[in-house]
């Protein structure tokens, strides 16, 4: 009763985030239940310290479009994708949760067909998760912790993408899911274009120039 008092009395400002340390395993459970699913914030957990953050509409229409992107580029690739959007991942035995901007199961996208509940002690993390950093940082602990392999980041209006190696991640200059596909300028050219041109001519155009890009010379 006392957690949902005390979040029946905490007011997120949209672009404004609250940081509350030494929330238990328990605590943080009992608050992802009291705020549901249909909900404006975003929760990152992480070792008794969770961060609680209302997204700017800035932020959402960066991954939105980021997201939408990715599916055109996946589908001029011919792969298969499951989108779990900005599901809760998380595991009581690492004391993380994290919920990304977006994400995607590629790799393992065959095993999420279908499937309405995820426990990561079996099941396996996203091959991708995308996150626009404006208000926050994002949490690379809880991500690492949970072995996600890829990360896109949006800061700056630029795309970073950070990768796992050895259980930290490291900057790289390419995506290893598409390493034929110059993704930081693509990505971050038509995420500008969508500033300015609007959703869908700036999918048409990036069709178009995920095409050029595979045309025998």
């Amino acid at each position: 009763m006392a957690v949902q008092l005390q979040l029946r009395q905490l007011d997120v400002p949209p672009g404004h985030r609250v940081l509350l340390h030494d929330v238990s395993w328990h605590e943080f459970e009992m608050i992802l239940e009291e705020l549901g699913e249909h909900r404006g914030t975003r929760l990152a957990y992480s070792k008794g310290t969770l961060e609680i953050v209302t997204p700017l509409p800035e932020h959402e229409k960066a991954k939105v479009i980021i997201g939408d992107l990715l599916k055109v580029l996946m589908d001029e690739r011919d792969m298969a994708w499951e989108s779990l959007g900005s599901t809760t991942f998380k595991r009581g035995d690492m004391t993380v949760g994290i919920e990304p901007d977006d994400c995607f199961y590629i790799a393992n996208h065959a095993s999420m067909i279908g499937r309405d509940r995820l426990d990561l002690t079996v099941d396996p993390p996203p091959d991708l998760a995308i996150e626009v950093e404006i208000t926050s940082k994002t949490q690379l602990s809880a991500y690492e912790a949970l072995g996600v392999p890829e990360i896109w980041r949006y800061e700056d209006r630029q795309l970073h993408i950070s990768v796992l190696q050895h259980g930290r991640y490291v900057e790289s200059h390419i995506s290893p899911t598409f390493p034929d596909v110059p993704i930081i300028e693509g990505i971050s050219r038509f995420v500008e274009m969508s500033r300015t041109a609007g959703t869908s001519p700036t999918l048409r155009a990036f069709r178009q120039w995920i095409r050029a890009q595979f045309q025998a010379p």
